[in-house]
Order: structure tokens, then C-alpha cells, then sequence
């Protein structure tokens, strides 16, 4: 049997774990600090949970010894040192952590290990990626490519008719870094949840597009004239959320309030999340429109990607988490048997240039209820 770590069981990482025990050739070992996720996981003989800190490296050391292969789902501020502390490990990984530092700054270390570590391996970044490699492979060069992806409550309450389906704190994260893109050739860099426009969708209808910073590796992979990535909410969330932001509601220097010091970050965090919360039964939606135009034979391509995905009403699992944790759990697999190993750091849309691998992650999206259309017009 194969040995896999899933290092972080929120609710990505107990999908992810959730999915890779369904088949009897794994071994899956859970690790968590917290004793109430781990309590959330299917029991099955193949699963196993454990309780560490994986900010500690000789925790994380433990965590990752006797596998074969290594999921990274912790959040966002642990995720660069834990892929690390794997790839140093010599271990296979994939990785959907979104941390801030730039995952190919680890390539040269996993060559030297000889391991491959698959990166932003979830849906935004992550799939999208897999989709805009798969598109500009096909074609001679590339003009634009534009990738819209949200996650949204399928029931719109006031005020901020959101719910935060993953780490609220990495919400926070896309609102507060600037968002880089490229438009006409030229590098741009612009704050989050600006240039806001209205978009409107089959089956979901008008939404609000803003430029948040999750193009990451694919400003350097695909040389596209412009490339960027907008974030969709429900109209009038980015104009709330901003105002938050210009306030100084997000700053982390702590201020003194009578007695006391306060980061203002801190305090916001605590009053957002409680209303950001997803009730129990509510549910709630995916979507991800994917377009890429270029030339192809001498004439002009348009390829657009479509995915709208909602929570599995029979296993509880959201949206989010179906659409983040599917790709990666297929990905585990490739590493578990080999489909892929070549050492280095690879970011999805490399995968996506090899046409038996996409195919194969659609198709077991496809067979997990979540659906990827393609449309292709023109060469």
C-alpha cells in the first residue's frame, strides 16, 4: 500500500483525505493540531489520524517520515516552510496552500532531492492553471487569457451576502495584497478589489469581478500579451470590503484602547468570521470561467472554460472544498504511481500542457459530479 500524509484537515484537507481512502491501495495518515478536525474524518482501516504541530519542524519531520507521498492543506501562513520541510524531507508532494512566497523558489531544492512537488494545486490557482496550460499548448501563441472564480453562499444575506468556505484568514489575504496581471505586454500591478465590473453568468446571473492577485506562477509560464485574475461576489461586496480595508481595519499594528493594545486586523478577523460563518445546511456555489484567446494555424482561437459546481447535498461537502480538494487528491495519485515524477516544483498549468493528464484529472472530476464544459470557437 501506498503511504500518504494529508497534512491539515480543514475543510479541504479532510476532502482530500476523505477521497484518497475510498481507494483500499492507500494508507492515508491525517495530521492535525486540533483534535476537532480530526474528529470530522470518515473511520476507515485505511485512515489514520494524528495530532501535531506542524509549525514545529521536528512535528512536521514526524508527520512526513514514513510517506510515500505528501498532501500540503494547511493554511496559508504555515504553507511555504511545510512544503519545505516536505520537499527536504525527500518526499513527493502536492501542495494547495496558497502561501504568499513564490513556490518555484523551491525548485532547485527539489531537483536536488530528487522529488516533485506539485504546487497551487487547488481550483484558483490550481485548476484554472491546468485549463490555461491545456488551452495554450494547443495553440501557437498566446494573446489573453482571463480567469473568474468565486466562491458564494447560494443564499444572499446582508451585509456582505458572503460566506468564507475556506480559511477566512487567506480571504482576508486576497483583499489586502496588491494584485499583479499583465495587460498588453506590460507587468501591472493594482490594489486588491479594484476595477470592479459586472459579469453576468448561465445559472448564477449578475456577479461583480475585481482583480485579486492569484495568477502567481502563470505570469511567468504563459507568455500571454495579458493575463489576469478577477475574484466574483454578489454586487456592492467589494465597495464594503474596501472601505474596511482604506479604513485601517486590516492593519496589524496594535493600537492601545484604554487599557488595553489591539491590532485592528485581530479584532476585524473576530467580527468577520462569526459573520462570514456557513450555517449548518446552508449551502453554497463554485464558479470559474477560464478564456483563452490565441493563434493557432494562422487564424485566431477562443477557448472558454465553464464550472459551476454546488454543495453535495448527500455528503455535506461544500462546493469549495469539492473543487479545491478533487484536483489535489487526483494529483496524489499521479505521484502515488508515478504518472508524474519529474523532480521540481511544477504549478499545474505545466501539467496541463500534457493532454493525457488533463484528460485524466477532468475525467475524475467528471466522475466526483464536478463538471468542466469547454467551448472552442475558431483555428
Amino acid at each position: 500500500m501506498k503511504r500518504i500524509a494529508v497534512l491539515g484537515t480543514g475543510l479541504v484537507g479532510r476532502t482530500i483525505a476523505g477521497d484518497l481512502v475510498t481507494e483500499q491501495t492507500f494508507a492515508v495518515t491525517a495530521w492535525d493540531r486540533s483534535e476537532e478536525a480530526l474528529e470530522c474524518l470518515p473511520r476507515t482501516e485505511n485512515l489514520v489520524t494524528r495530532r501535531a504541530d506542524l509549525s514545529r519542524s521536528d512535528e512536521l519531520r514526524r508527520a512526513v517520515a514514513e510517506a510515500d507521498v505528501v498532501v500540503v492543506a494547511v493554511p496559508g501562513f504555515l504553507g511555504a516552510a511545510v512544503l519545505r520541510g516536505a520537499i527536504e524531507a525527500s518526499k513527493p508532494v502536492v501542495d494547495i496552500s496558497f502561501a504568499p512566497e513564490d513556490p518555484l523558489a523551491l525548485a532547485d531544492l527539489a531537483r536536488a532531492r530528487g522529488v516533485p512537488a506539485v504546487v497551487d494545486c487547488g481550483v484558483a490557482p490550481g485548476l484554472s492553471n491546468l485549463l490555461v496550460g491545456s488551452s495554450a499548448a494547443e495553440m501557437d501563441d498566446v494573446i489573453e487569457a482571463t480567469i473568474l472564480v468565486g466562491g458564494l453562499p447560494a443564499r444572499r444575506v446582508w451585509p456582505w451576502e458572503y460566506r468564507a468556505v475556506f480559511s477566512p484568514t487567506d480571504v482576508i489575504e486576497e483583499y489586502t495584497r496588491p494584485s499583479r496581471f499583465r495587460c498588453n505586454g506590460f507587468e501591472v500591478v493594482r490594489p486588491a478589489l479594484s476595477d470592479v465590473e459586472l459579469v453576468d453568468l448561465p445559472e448564477v446571473g449578475t456577479l461583480e469581478a475585481f482583480n485579486t492577485d492569484g495568477l502567481r506562477t502563470l505570469l511567468r509560464t504563459i507568455p500571454a500579451r495579458t493575463i489576469r485574475e478577477k475574484t466574483l461576489r454578489y454586487p456592492g461586496h467589494a465597495e464594503k470590503v474596501r472601505l474596511l480595508r482604506d479604513a485601517g481595519f486590516f492593519r496589524e499594528e496594535a493600537l492601545q484602547v484604554g487599557d488595553v493594545r489591539v491590532a485592528p486586523r485581530a479584532l476585524t478577523e473576530k467580527l468577520l468570521f462569526a459573520s462570514w460563518a456557513l450555517p449548518r445546511g446552508e449551502e453554497e456555489l463554485t464558479v470559474l470561467r477560464v478564456e483563452v484567446t490565441g493563434r493557432k494555424g494562422g487564424g485566431e482561437r477562443h477557448d472558454v472554460w465553464n464550472l459551476l459546481d454546488r454543495t453535495d447535498r448527500a455528503t455535506g461537502n461544500t462546493s469549495m472544498a469539492r473543487t479545491t480538494g478533487f484536483p489535489c487528491a487526483l494529483v496524489a495519485r499521479m505521484l502515488a504511481d508515478g504518472t508524474w515524477a519529474e523532480p521540481g516544483v511544477h504549478p499545474p498549468e505545466i501539467l496541463g500542457r500534457h493532454s493525457g493528464i488533463t484528460a485524466r484529472i477532468l475525467a475524475g472530476l467528471e466522475k466526483r459530479g464536478v463538471r468542466v464544459r469547454r467551448e472552442t470557437t475558431g483555428s
